[in-house]
């Protein structure tokens, strides 16, 4: 479970350029929740899932984890019970590195690593695996580097590298934002089949919402740093663009022409 309780967060206080990015928010996930998040740009959804993370301190407010107060622990630290992968293909992991090693990484991550040899032949076929379930072919290129794979490969290695240790949250941060439809879609099924197999309490931030209506059995949508709509279950599935569209429309008094969250 997850609880976020009383969170605030304003960036450059006492400044011309002071802006409350995150304002009261609270917000609880039940295990398995597969959760989407719209809004507005400046909603403060990003902000809520570096805050999760620990990539920015909250000034107030609390941030439970299954029973364990993460709020004043420090992002490496919160590692070991988090997956996320970010919005840029190139981020996640190490380009230079090979495919088997950067999954080596990430099996290891929030491990007590002492003199350890490199990759076992246990190791390497449990990757050969996990690869093959993707469905690219990547099982057939283990040593080859990350940085010679396309986008939604990539992407698509950086969530396996995620979910590998089974995290008790994955933070999907727009991951499919910077790759072509055809290819997000393939990550968007890949995502939602890891996360049902392995029963992932899940956070998944998307523009598009046509995505944030079909996937997860729960939406909220955020605005001026709190949540302002919350459906679920069949209530969600129900749910057509419009009836968003309209909900928006009416907390921004219609100042929403202009908003990323329209192009999707």
């Amino acid at each position: 479970m997850l609880e976020l309780i009383g969170l605030y967060k304003t960036f450059n206080p006492g400044t011309v350029n002071e802006k409350r990015a995150i304002n009261g928010l609270n917000l609880t996930l039940e295990d398995g929740d597969f959760v989407t998040i719209i809004g507005g740009n400046g909603a403060g959804k990003s902000t809520t899932l570096n805050l999760i993370a620990g990539a920015i301190p909250a000034d107030q407010g609390t941030i439970r984890l299954d029973g364990v107060d993460l709020t004043r622990l420090p992002e490496h630290k919160r590692a070991k019970y988090l997956g996320r992968v970010f919005q840029d293909p190139m981020m996640g992991t190490a380009a230079t590195m090979g495919i088997e090693e950067n999954l080596a990484l990430a099996s290891r991550r929030g491990k007590s690593r002492g003199l350890r040899r490199g990759i076992t032949n246990q190791e390497r076929e449990l990757f050969r695996e996990k690869l093959a379930a993707l469905d690219l072919g990547l099982e057939n290129r283990m040593t080859s580097r990350v940085g010679l794979l396309s986008g939604g490969q990539r992407q698509a290695l950086t969530l396996l590298m995620a979910t590998l240790n089974r995290p008790q949250l994955l933070l999907l941060d727009e991951h499919t934002a910077a790759l072509d439809p055809k290819t997000a879609a393939k990550v968007l099924t890949l995502s939602e089949k890891i996360v049902e197999e392995n029963h992932l309490t899940t956070l998944m931030i998307t523009h598009n919402m046509k995505d944030a209506i079909k996937y997860g059995n729960r939406l909220i949508m955020m605005y001026e740093g709190h949540v302002i709509y919350d459906v679920r279950s069949e209530e969600k599935k129900n749910l057509q663009v419009s009836d968003l569209l309209q909900r928006f429309e009416q907390v921004s008094d219609g100042e929403f022409a202009n908003d990323r969250m329209l192009l999707s």
